[in-house]
């Protein structure tokens, strides 16, 4: 149900697009005249809309135009999306005196390279270890052998253990699309499969449905899906739980042994993206009087490597607290796991008994109760109310009387003062927050990716287009009788309505370049990612390198975070409601 575009060109060369006008024709109503004067006139808003809106990028675009009702009247961002910080809390960094960073994907990030290195090292694993057929990694007369696809997997997404579908949730934990190999799931199989209403029940939810949720699992979700496929497409008879068992046996394989971490370590140059900010963020927090903490589930001869590729040999002086091997989320759930001391000359880990961590030195395993008891940092003049995710009073305090009850741990480590950035929802930020109350921020580079895309002339058009035929769809619907039931004309001029919205909802997800769409939305809801994002997480950012643009003691400000429709029409109707261009009612009068 997707749109189509035409291209041309102008004298000038410019590649230019533009959407058929069937694609915005509206129905009459064979008899009301009253939703025909409705449609009449919005009609006529569509086709200025779309005979007006420059489908290529121009340089004047971000000018304002008050004859144009296509331009977006918000006030301006001081920084773009890419190097912006996006608070759900009122988060105050001055009360913060202890940051802590993952390593993976946070401080350091990864060339898209990697994902077929790890992709092509599980297959490799598949076909030598569980004997899957050869071709599958070298290919055969009429086909190369399979490799790690970029544009179809996204974070967010489970992967149903049973059937091995590759599934997107809604944040009502709906099931809103699968893909059974590269095939899409019919609405029909979806119900069938998922109980008449695409929803498992929480505990059926959680033995089916593997969450793939952090960087590294993309090229997880594609080889379950080119595994199946491949098996469909030769006609190969397959147990789809018995293969996505054995993907993930091999990824997790693949992850264990070290081999993708020794080749990044030999060329960092080609695995690491460059972090130019790196130091300056490490550097501004130390100077402003901030203990850090690096916790990390990589060995220490990897992280070592890493670190000191970016931040040189002397890395380990910036940090207070330096553990690897974390064995993150155990780290958080479990309460009596000691820490071991690493050599950091031969990498061995010692046999003695930790009772102290000390700057500088390298520990494994342990946990949050352990850094507790082996940290003498003592509470000063410190809040619990470092954030607000109950949407309290943004300068609530705490009195010290109450502090120790909040903290019985007596170790500020147990509160809101210590901020955690990762970029893994459930195996660095879920258990912080939920378990021990700490200020959280996720690395979330798909924020900066995806504000490019809804900031083309492209999306806003169809985002535009939506709106309208929306806005007209209740319009309608006011026109209609209301003391008659309902003619099979009202019926279909409200179901082609909505065919419309739907085949422009359709060509937007598209827009994004993979089947899913955007990370943040399961079609036209937002997603259970998005969802887990807004509930666990303070903050979130596309970099790390974002921190820069901020001062250590900056105040993080949520926006208005309404969620019923009738807060958002109270926006709306005030004139500030940025999520549509324009009231439809004003411009029909």
């Amino acid at each position: 149900m997707e749109t189509t575009t035409s291209e041309y060109r102008t004298k000038d060369g410019e590649r230019v697009f533009h959407y058929p006008k069937e694609d915005i024709r509206l129905p009459v109503h064979p008899t009301n005249t009253e939703v025909n004067s409705v449609l009449s006139k919005t009609q006529e808003v569509l086709d200025y809309l779309h005979e007006t809106a420059p489908l290529q990028h121009n340089d004047n675009d971000d000018k304002h135009d008050d004859s144009n009702p296509s331009k977006i009247k918000t006030p301006k961002r001081t920084l773009s999306p890419t190097d912006e910080i996006f608070a759900n809390s009122y988060v105050d960094l001055g009360r913060v005196n202890t940051v802590g960073f993952d390593f993976d994907y946070t401080l350091v990030t990864y060339t898209p390279l990697l994902l077929s290195v790890i992709y092509d090292m599980a297959l490799e694993r598949l076909v030598n270890k569980k004997q899957y057929p050869k071709e599958m990694w070298y290919g055969d007369r009429s086909t190369n052998g399979m490799t790690f696809d970029p544009t179809f997997s996204i974070r967010g997404l489970a992967v149903d253990l049973h059937n091995g579908w590759i599934c997107q949730l809604s944040y009502t934990h709906h099931v809103s699309m699968a893909w059974f190999g590269r095939e899409k799931v019919g609405r029909g199989a979806l119900m069938r499969e998922y109980s008449g209403k695409r929803k498992l029940i929480p505990a059926e939810r959680k033995k089916r449905l593997k969450p793939l949720n952090d960087l590294f699992s993309m090229a997880e979700c594609c080889l379950i899906a080119d595994t199946v496929e491949y098996f469909k497409r030769k006609g190969i008879p397959f147990c789809p739980q018995s293969a996505v068992s054995d993907v993930l046996g091999a990824i997790g394989e693949t992850h264990m042994s070290g081999d993708f971490h020794r080749l990044v370590a030999l060329h960092p140059e080609k695995y690491f993206e460059g972090s130019d900010h790196l130091g300056q963020v490490i550097k501004s927090l130390k100077d402003a009087g901030k203990r850090l903490i690096f916790v990390s589930n990589s060995p220490f001869w990897y992280v070592d490597a890493g670190m000191t590729y970016f931040l040189g040999k002397d890395w380990r002086t910036l940090w207070d607290v330096i553990i690897v091997s974390a064995g993150k989320p155990r780290f958080y759930t479990e309460d009596s796991r000691p820490f071991r001391e690493v050599s950091t000359t031969s990498g061995r880990v010692k046999f003695k008994k930790v009772d102290k961590l000390e700057p500088g030195e390298v520990y494994t395993e342990g946990c949050l109760k352990e850094l507790t008891k082996c940290l003498d940092w003592n509470i000063v003049n410190q809040s619990p109310s470092l954030s607000s995710t109950d949407d309290d009073d943004i300068h609530e305090t705490t009195p010290p009387s109450e502090m120790d009850m909040n903290n019985p741990s007596g170790s500020i480590l147990a509160s809101p003062n210590v901020l955690y950035i990762g970029d893994s929802l459930f195996a660095d930020l879920v258990d912080a927050k939920r378990e021990f109350g700490w200020t959280t921020a996720a690395v979330t580079p798909e924020v900066a990716y995806e504000s490019d895309i809804q900031n083309t002339p492209r999306y806003v058009l169809t985002q535009q287009t939506i709106d309208v035929i929306l806005d007209c769809l209740r319009l309608v619907q006011g026109a209609f009788d209301k003391d008659k039931a309902r003619s099979e004309e009202d019926v279909r001029v409200l179901d082609e309505m909505e065919f419309m919205v739907s085949k422009w909802r359709g060509e937007q997800m598209s827009l994004h370049g993979n089947p899913f769409g955007s990370i943040f939305r399961s079609k036209y809801q937002p997603s259970l990612f998005a969802h887990s994002l807004r509930r666990y997480c303070d903050l979130y950012m596309s970099s790390v390198g974002n921190l820069r643009n901020y001062s250590p003691q900056h105040r993080f400000y949520p926006d208005d975070a309404r969620l019923l429709s009738h807060e958002i029409r109270g926006r709306k109707n005030l004139g500030y409601y940025a999520g549509e261009c324009w009231d439809l009612e004003d411009l029909l009068d």
